[in-house]
């Protein structure tokens, strides 16, 4: 009888839920911080596929798919489809395609932000790195995890 190798990976299960949490909010942070400096919608997807993906590495393909029901091929069409109709909107108001405008807001708890239309684009893109990040990965992870049975 032969055992599965099966490891008790505590520390990196503690660390990841730890780290996971700040590369989130980095990934936000990054998200929101695109129309003004450095980050934007892609860099951000980056972000929070890295912290699925770390996810997946502490605690497996078959428990992450147990926990995380979401399937990531649907987040392709929801990013164009978001994107696309940021673009659109520029021309019910006689503008160029993909135009964009900005203003000061007062928000509740934030206070004064500056907000501009170009973070609707963002968001799609953001959304559309997600699904095509964690497709590639999560595919190539399958097909990994298939040879290593067939092989076994």
């Amino acid at each position: 009888m032969r055992l599965k190798n099966v490891t008790n990976d505590l520390i990196l299960k503690t660390a990841t839920t730890i780290i996971v949490f700040l590369i989130l909010g980095f990934s936000v942070y990054l998200f929101f911080a695109g129309h003004n400096a450095p980050g934007g919608g892609f860099i951000g997807g980056l972000m929070t596929s890295g912290a699925f993906v770390l996810l997946y590495i502490a605690y497996g393909f078959q428990t992450m798919n147990r926990v995380v029901k979401i399937d990531f091929k649907t987040f392709i069409p929801i990013g164009l489809t978001i994107a696309v109709l940021s673009g659109v909107g520029s021309f019910l108001y006689g503008q160029p395609f993909l135009s964009h405008t900005d203003g000061y807001f007062h928000l509740p708890i934030i206070g004064k932000a500056h907000l501009a239309t170009a973070m609707i684009f963002d968001l799609g893109v953001y959304f559309t790195v997600i699904g095509v990040t964690m497709t590639i990965i999560l595919s190539i992870a399958k097909d990994e995890g298939e040879q290593v049975e067939n092989a076994e």
